[in-house]
């Protein structure tokens, strides 16, 4: 027996793609209503995703259809007007029941009056009321209407995730006798190798106090001499802890062109992907470094680029302070190592306005900021692209710029999945999530979590008990 639902509009700015996952070929009848409508219609010329999920919505929705339906009628009551449309896309096609109610009960003065309306629909049509708006689900919970919200791609414990493994071997032992070992053979690519060196007497096995580490790499075990490579690169900010070091070595290394980091506020995830692209830059390895940041820092109209004052990069500007805070600490040190640098690198250092060594500092790692509502129809090529605070971007946003990426590209995705911004994600269910998800069982993505935490005592106290 299928189920019919009353799509809210959270579920469809969430990802567009939610009409075909829940009209499970034909099992499920989907409705929309007339206040639906009206409130996707007033987000339509957004510059985000939300925008785009709804233009693409309304370009692929057709009153009719090239295939044959069996549609289940349904009897509009009273004054209501129903009609069918058809969203189509891939090849699918899917029809969904459009209910216009001209006078509803409500009041027009009732607080949360779009609400009110759409739970009036979903209550006298006995329809479930399907929305990732926590607040209406509870509102209609209470009126002992049925509603649900979108579980799709939620990861339960994630703080269980990890990529390490430990190994011990023999002072004797090649690192390659490794790879018979069950443990590692379980391992996907790119999984990071602890290994302890230990040796034996007659009576006894010990460790002698070496440590290496590595990664699986195409199914072997390859070492990485990490203090080595950063004294070959020699970043202007050297990694400073394990975690770090082993984000950077995954970052440079000629064989891994897409990575996803996780890491809680302070632990360095930006300042070392910048450092990475920059030592890939000057090595000529890629022509640039393109930086991403999803444009939502909150759920009120503030957070959007057309509400921002100036022309549009200072309106993207706005949204950029984490790449910005990672260059003007970056800049501050190199100033500090030598007067030549501070003449190089002349003028104040300040995050958000482009004062001049900042600027000079883009230009001269050829540095661009792209928002991703620009990013479509594009093909980045030849360049190290960061895409940070992927936690608040669904994973049609992160389909959407991982198929721009284009020959001799790589890319770094970096978030904190329990910081949310995004009115429709949840730190069970987020771009970073599912990037992590996916880390642990798939050959062709790096991952890594930053546990540590390098600036205050202070930040990491509030990181920790404020969760």
């Amino acid at each position: 027996m299928g189920k019919s639902y009353l799509l809210d509009t959270s579920v469809l700015l969430d990802d567009v793609q939610n009409i075909i996952y829940l009209y499970q070929n034909g099992q499920n009848q989907l409705f929309l209503s007339d206040t639906i409508i009206d409130e996707l219609d007033k987000k339509k010329d957004l510059l985000n995703e939300m925008g785009y999920f709804v233009r693409e919505f309304f370009r692929n929705v057709h009153t009719e259809s090239h295939r044959e339906y069996n549609i289940d009628y349904t009897e509009p009551l009273e004054n209501d007007f129903i009609s069918n449309v058809f969203f189509e896309k891939e090849g699918l096609s899917v029809p969904i029941t459009l209910i216009y109610r001209a006078d509803y009960k409500v009041q027009q003065q009732e607080k949360n009056h779009n609400d009110s309306k759409i739970i009036e629909i979903a209550k006298d049509y006995n329809l479930i009321l399907l929305t990732n708006d926590i607040s209406l689900r509870i509102r209609a919970l209470a009126q002992d209407i049925k509603s649900q919200s979108l579980f799709r791609d939620r990861v339960e414990n994630p703080e269980k995730i990890t990529f390490w493994e430990h190994f011990e071997l023999h002072k004797d032992d090649s690192p390659n006798s490794l790879e018979k070992l069950e443990k590692f053979q379980a391992l996907s690519d790119w999984g990071l190798l602890e290994i302890d060196e230990i040796n034996n007497t007659d009576n006894a096995v010990y460790r002698t106090g070496k440590k290496f580490f590595g990664f699986k790499v195409e199914g072997k075990c390859e070492l990485c001499e990490i203090d080595f490579l950063i004294e070959e690169h020699k970043p202007y900010i050297p990694p400073i802890n394990l975690e770090q070091k082993m984000l950077y070595a995954l970052l440079l290394h000629p064989k891994n062109f897409l990575t996803i980091a996780t890491g809680a506020t302070g632990s360095g995830k930006t300042l070392i992907a910048l450092q990475a692209g920059i030592s890939l830059f000057k090595s000529g390895v890629v022509d640039g470094i393109i930086y991403l940041r999803n444009t939502v820092s909150a759920s009120d109209r503030e957070a959007e680029l057309g509400f921002r004052k100036g022309d549009e990069n200072q309106k993207l500007y706005y949204f950029m302070y984490p790449l910005f805070s990672a260059i003007n600490f970056t800049i501050d040190r190199l100033q500090q190592s030598s007067l030549a640098k501070r003449i190089e690198y002349r003028g104040e250092a300040k995050s958000i306005e482009k004062m001049e060594a900042t600027e000079y500092f883009l230009q001269k790692h050829k540095i661009e900021i792209i928002d991703i509502a620009h990013a479509r129809g594009i093909t980045l090529s030849n360049k190290f692209i960061i895409f940070d605070e992927v936690q608040n971007a669904s994973n049609a946003t992160i389909k959407l710029i991982g198929t721009r990426v284009g020959q001799g590209s790589r890319i770094v995705f970096l978030g904190d999945y329990t910081q949310i911004d995004h009115p429709y994600l949840s730190k069970f269910r987020n771009g970073a999530l599912s990037l992590l998800k996916k880390a642990v069982n798939n050959n062709h993505i790096a991952g890594i979590k930053l546990q540590q935490t390098i600036r205050s005592d202070v930040a990491k106290w509030f990181g920790e008990n404020f969760e």
